[in-house]
């Protein structure tokens, strides 16, 4: 299992590498935001965010959130607070994909991106 350190650096990375992502602390734990607007959150293992798993909440539609958990209920969860919003929780231990993590954070930043942010590399190649 990857340490807690290593996998907050790599969350961090795919959310900063977007066009004007910024970081800012909130509740204790990293949030990733563009024009201030959230679009992911760690959660820290030793939190009672992370409930004992280190994860990232991720802004999702309802649709994608119940995809994604009825598809992998091991990886994917309903977190609290924001979850009946449709933001859909990943666990980052036992192994993760990350790439699938790179596409759902992407997802979730392009839903509240400004247009002309999209445009600026924020998109995935199809």
């Amino acid at each position: 299992m990857a340490e807690p350190r290593d996998v907050l650096e790599r969350v961090r990375s795919v959310c900063l590498g977007l066009p004007d992502a910024h970081e800012v602390t909130a509740w204790g734990e990293p949030t990733f935001r563009v024009r201030n607007k959230l679009f992911a959150v760690y959660a820290s293992a030793n939190t009672h965010h992370g409930g004992g798993r280190p994860s990232v909440w991720v802004k999702s539609t309802h649709v994608n959130q119940d995809l994604l958990i009825r598809q992998q209920p091991e990886r994917f969860f309903k977190p609290p607070y924001v979850g009946p919003s449709g933001w859909v929780g990943i666990y980052l231990d036992k192994r993760p994909s990350w790439a699938t993590v790179d596409e759902v954070i992407r997802d979730g930043y392009l839903l509240i991106a400004p247009k002309r942010t999209r445009g600026q590399g924020g998109s995935r190649p199809r």
